[in-house]
């Protein structure tokens, strides 16, 4: 798929700011109005933009403790690997879920309110049986980078 400079401009106006109007995008980029929402609305039918989605303050509903959570599966029990990581992402305190390679074969990004609910949902989840190893890492920092470049540059 060949983007070219106006839908790396596109992508990258609507990460920073994905309530832009049509109309101030295409201002933007010095468009016409009815080009911009085809490019627009290309990207999404390719899967390119695959949603809008508002930004929480995760402190101010409540859940300023984040932390990574490790999870090492059970060799037994890796075949439903998928499903288990299905059941982490259902958790309430749970912001995402990755399924990854090295020590831990799942990663929880969690939000919760204080280090002691940290604490209950670190135990709570370490009475599975599927889970081999669970460990925590509180997240003293976290900044979202301002966009995703199309070509990684």
């Amino acid at each position: 798929m060949a983007f070219d400079e106006i839908d790396q401009t596109i992508l990258q106006r609507l990460q920073k700011d994905a309530r832009l109007t049509n109309r101030q995008l295409a201002r933007e980029l010095g468009i016409a109005e009815s080009t911009c929402l085809a490019r627009v609305n290309v990207l999404e039918a390719q899967g390119v933009i695959s949603g809008f989605h508002a930004a929480v303050d995760l402190k101010k509903i409540g859940r300023g403790v984040e932390a990574h959570v490790s999870i090492k599966i059970k060799p037994q029990a890796l075949p439903d690997a998928s499903r288990f990581c299905d059941d982490v992402a259902d958790l309430p305190d749970v912001v995402a879920i990755y399924m990854v390679t090295g020590a831990a074969d799942l990663i929880a990004h969690v939000a919760v309110a204080s280090t002691d609910a940290l604490r209950n949902f670190v135990l709570d989840l370490a009475r599975r049986e599927e889970i081999a190893d669970i460990r925590s890492s509180v997240i003293y920092l976290s900044r979202r980078a301002s966009f995703l470049s199309v070509t990684g540059n």
